[in-house]
């Protein structure tokens, strides 16, 4: 069976706009959540209730799990226009 770790990026604020403050939210998730992780779980990024998310705070974030992570990363809820622009820039 495999597990999942849901992140609800809405903790993070509901307009996320810079690089200083995707590094804090990656840094915080990082050592207050992903401590625990499995090699084998996939980590659920909810998008739900985000107004604004500009490429440089996805990029420190996102591009943070990307680098120290393995793990599948799966994206819900990203069905907000900024969210889903910057989603096909960067997955296609």
């Amino acid at each position: 069976m495999k597990y999942k770790m849901r992140i609800k990026i809405i903790k993070f604020g509901d307009v996320l706009l810079s690089h200083p403050a995707g590094k804090d939210a990656y840094l915080l998730t990082e050592s207050h959540i992903f401590h625990n992780l499995n090699a084998d779980e996939e980590i659920q990024l909810d998008f739900s209730e985000v107004k604004v998310l500009t490429p440089s705070w996805a990029d420190e974030f996102i591009g943070g799990i990307k680098r120290s992570h393995k793990n599948h990363m799966s994206f819900l809820n990203t069905d907000n226009p900024s969210v889903e622009a910057f989603l096909k820039t960067v997955l296609n």
